[in-house]
């Protein structure tokens, strides 16, 4: 936008000054070619005045001084052929002239001054006063000169203007751009300062209302998932109690310990759905979450006869994506293995560093039927009765964190989940 306006600049102010200074710059060549034939008219004239006397030696004396002073070659056609001052030829404009009729002449040298004399005993005498291309143009380059500099400067000024036109245009509009991108990388609390134009000042007040209604909007969401969630504290609360109510310590331990995670994962969601601004990067040890998760999981793998084969890094992985998110991320795809493969069927859970860049690349197989649908990854997707939003989920963590998330049925048969997980922040 910034270059456009000095463009037009350019172009406006070139059209201005064309329009301006071609004609000026005529206007001065004419002038000064019409100052440099009224001074030798004059001489002309003078020399005329004397010829009207018929003194041939006041004549000559005439065309002397007219010469050395005026600086313009005079010449004085006779009757007949003969001429006074400086030679010339006697072309057609003196034969006109000695008719009686005094005329300018301009021949590819210069210009012609011609006087007719009449009234003579011997006929019509012509004073001839010439005057060169050089002399019909003085001064007309270093004219032109200082019109082309002047030309020149206001064209500078024009674009030094529209520049700086340009730059408080361009320094609202590039706020309210990057005020845009802020938004939406999820920051609710970036605002337009208004600045600039009424129009401009008027979109940055309306971007930052509509941020404003976002974020109305988002925390009334929130606050609603918060309360449903709230909701599912009573038949928590019921399962505990059924849970203690169990004849089978063993057996109530066990439940006991599912429902405390259940808890968690309420009071988790609770406070992720109030936690409305999260500053900083979230990050977190992707081996050590992935190992406690499956430590969880391996309980239940356990009662239902299900072969489980974990390979885990040895050193600390740091990945893009805050413990509760991982290991939600986690849970959901450990529980389709469960939900969506008979019982006895082997898995396995791999976590390995992910190169170049860092991040952590998390590998979920089973020996089960595989996907029933090409894209199991569309949201509301299920291949059974579950609500299909399980692998959404997990691939919208991965995306978050700077990876990605690839679910496919493997040709061995069985179902792959890879989920690439982002570097994180030094922990």
């Amino acid at each position: 936008m910034r270059r456009r306006l000095a463009l037009l600049a350019v172009a406006t102010t070139s059209l201005v000054l064309i329009a301006f200074l071609v004609p000026l710059a005529v206007l001065v060549r004419t002038l000064a070619a019409e100052r440099a034939t009224a001074a030798a008219t004059t001489w002309a004239q003078s020399v005329a005045t004397a010829a009207a006397l018929d003194d041939p030696e006041v004549l000559e004396a005439t065309v002397r001084q007219a010469s050395g002073a005026g600086g313009v070659p005079i010449t004085v056609f006779l009757p007949g052929h003969g001429f006074l001052g400086a030679p010339a030829p006697r072309g057609p404009g003196v034969e006109l002239a000695s008719r009686g009729r005094s005329i300018t002449v301009d021949t590819p040298a210069g210009r012609e001054v011609l006087v007719a004399v009449q009234g003579g005993e011997r006929g019509t005498v012509v004073v001839r006063a010439f005057v060169d291309a050089e002399r019909l143009h003085r001064g007309v380059g270093w004219a032109w000169l200082v019109l082309g500099l002047t030309g020149l400067a206001l064209l500078l000024v024009g674009i030094a203007v529209a520049d700086r036109l340009a730059r408080s245009l361009i320094r609202p509009v590039g706020q309210v751009a990057e005020v845009s991108r802020r938004l939406a990388r999820g920051d609710l609390r970036a605002r337009v300062e208004p600045a600039g134009p009424p129009e401009i000042r008027e979109v940055g007040s309306a971007l930052n209302h509509l941020a404003a209604r976002i974020r109305e909007l988002l925390a009334h969401e929130r606050e609603a998932v918060a309360d449903l969630s709230h909701r599912l504290r009573t038949p928590v609360t019921a399962l505990r109690l059924e849970a203690d109510g169990m004849r089978d310590r063993d057996e109530a331990e066990r439940v006991g310990r599912v429902v405390d995670s259940v808890e968690r994962m309420v009071d988790q969601i609770i406070r992720e759905a109030r936690r409305f601004d999260r500053d900083g990067v979230p990050g977190c040890d992707a081996t050590r979450v992935v190992g406690e998760r499956v430590a969880f999981w391996s309980a239940l793998a356990e009662d239902q006869d299900r072969p489980l084969r974990l390979d885990l890094a040895d050193d600390p992985i740091t990945v893009g994506v805050s413990e509760h998110d991982l290991a939600a991320c986690v849970d959901l795809l450990l529980e389709n293995v469960f939900a969506h493969t008979p019982d006895g069927t082997p898995f396995a859970v791999g976590l390995t560093p992910r190169r170049p860049g860092g991040g952590a690349r998390l590998v979920i197989t089973d020996e089960g039927p595989g996907f029933a649908h090409p894209d199991p990854t569309g949201r509301g997707v299920s291949g059974g009765a579950s609500t299909g939003l399980g692998l959404d989920i997990a691939r919208r963590t991965a995306e978050e964190s700077g990876g990605g998330l690839l679910a496919r049925t493997r040709p061995s048969g069985g179902a792959e989940v890879v989920v690439e997980l982002g570097p994180g922040p030094a922990l």
